[in-house]
């Protein structure tokens, strides 16, 4: 059973279209000791409480129309939580504190959002995937020293088959020779997971090159044919 130590409501709702497809997602979950209430659209965060800091953060890019929430929506949230740890309660009773079960996340895979430039300003991003009970942790360095600033972890984001998902970024400036890594931590690993990657030299685009050459080298085709039937043409004559 996977809803020992977490109680998680997931709620999905698609809306069907002649050409298009969307998914809602509403997740209020809790343990002893954290909760999460989360509403999401097509895979995307829309609105998330942060009960760190008391508020509802709404992590939207500034490139889509800006989505709101009602004001009361945080309350709302915290006052669900309660809830949740009442259920959490009469679950465990009702289960006899069965063993939790535990999935390790698979290896992190890291990309840069944009393709990398020497000396321009990039986000590194650690993707974490298949494990439960969230949450993981997720640690970076640069050159083997620790990195805190510009780091950022979004909330667990539940897969369909009951694991969850989780992505950290890091802002970073590319500089030749240097070396990151993302460490992963969870419950069920006896070590970290950790993932690599450098800097390196851009490889110059071979296009233009290719496509200059081909060009030169059917010009010179063209004038070589040309002169060719003007000298036989001369012949016949």
């Amino acid at each position: 059973m996977k809803m020992m130590m977490m109680m998680v409501l997931v709620l999905w709702f698609s809306c069907v279209s002649a050409d298009v497809l969307h998914e809602d997602i509403a997740i209020d979950g809790c343990s002893d000791s954290d909760g999460e209430v989360m509403y999401g659209l097509d895979g995307e965060e829309k609105w998330v409480a942060d009960f760190i800091n008391k508020k509802g953060v709404e992590p939207q890019p500034n490139f889509i129309d800006h989505m709101s929430y009602v004001e009361g929506t945080y309350e709302n949230a915290v006052a669900n939580q309660q809830i949740c740890r009442q259920n959490l309660k009469v679950a465990l009773q009702a289960y006899k504190n069965p063993p939790l079960q535990l999935d390790p996340p698979s290896s992190p895979v890291i990309y840069t959002r944009d393709n990398v430039e020497l000396g321009e300003k990039n986000t590194l991003i650690c993707h974490v995937t298949g494990f439960y009970p969230a949450p993981v942790k997720v640690y970076w360095t640069k050159n083997g020293k620790n990195v805190t600033e510009g780091t950022s972890i979004n909330v667990p984001y539940p897969n369909k088959d009951g694991s969850f998902t989780q992505t950290s970024r890091l802002e970073f400036i590319p500089q030749l020779g240097d070396m990151y890594s993302c460490s992963v931590k969870h419950l069920s690993l006896k070590d970290p997971l950790t993932r690599f990657w450098d800097v390196e030299k851009p490889e110059p685009s071979i296009g233009p090159a290719v496509f200059c050459g081909l060009g030169l080298t059917v010009g010179l085709l063209g004038v070589a044919a040309g002169t060719f039937f003007l000298i036989k043409g001369n012949e016949c004559s």
